[in-house]
């Protein structure tokens, strides 16, 4: 089983059936999808130099936009430890720039956890709980996060944390995936939100 199907058990069988093929992911055969958000906003301006140095480590960025074309390719490979990691790689073209959007999935089958290093190189970290809705839509929320140094991570005080929420559906009517993210911090509030859909396609 892939990292998805281990972390929510009984729960995967739930997920809407297009999902449950979305994150089947095995290994080395990769998902990818064109789409297209049709919103994508950031944060206030004065958080331009936190951007800057972001959009270095291929995190978050700070163009927003509507009807933004995108791609995603999320490929299942398994370390040198045996264990399995998930890359995720998040495109989006705007008009004048490229933007990229970078993590890498593991998973603590015992807290029940994912473990996303977000950024090439991995700039933050966070922990994510993953959970079912009733119409077998995925959410995702964060929990623990962490800054991420070259030889230390340190704790991020609640109150600077980006909070992240994510839901995936499939709409059946149209046969897309639909996708909704929201980066909030309490303090300063929106860091990121974009919503829009795509369709998987063969590389």
């Amino acid at each position: 089983m892939t990292i998805y199907q281990t972390l929510l058990g009984e729960d995967f069988s739930r997920l809407h059936p297009m999902l449950q093929k979305r994150y089947a992911l095995p290994v080395e055969q990769p998902f990818y999808a064109i789409g297209v958000m049709h919103k994508i906003e950031s944060g206030a301006k004065w958080l331009r130099p936190f951007y800057a140095m972001a959009t270095k480590t291929r995190f978050l960025f700070p163009e927003s936009g509507e009807d933004v074309p995108f791609t995603i390719c999320n490929t299942c490979r398994a370390l040198p430890s045996g264990e399995l990691e998930v890359l995720w790689e998040r495109t989006f073209y705007f008009s004048n720039k490229t933007r990229h959007f970078d993590a890498r999935m593991t998973i603590d089958p015992v807290q029940k956890i994912v473990k996303d290093y977000l950024g090439s190189p991995a700039l933050f970290y966070s922990d994510l709980h993953f959970a079912v809705t009733r119409e077998g839509r995925l959410v995702i929320r964060s929990g623990v996060q962490r800054f991420v140094m070259p030889q230390i991570e340190c704790s991020i005080p609640k109150m600077l944390e980006g909070r992240v929420v994510v839901e995936e559906g499939f709409d059946e009517i149209r046969n897309v995936f639909t996708i909704h993210v929201s980066i909030h911090n309490p303090l300063i509030g929106r860091l990121m939100m974009y919503a829009g859909e795509f369709t998987q396609q063969s590389m």
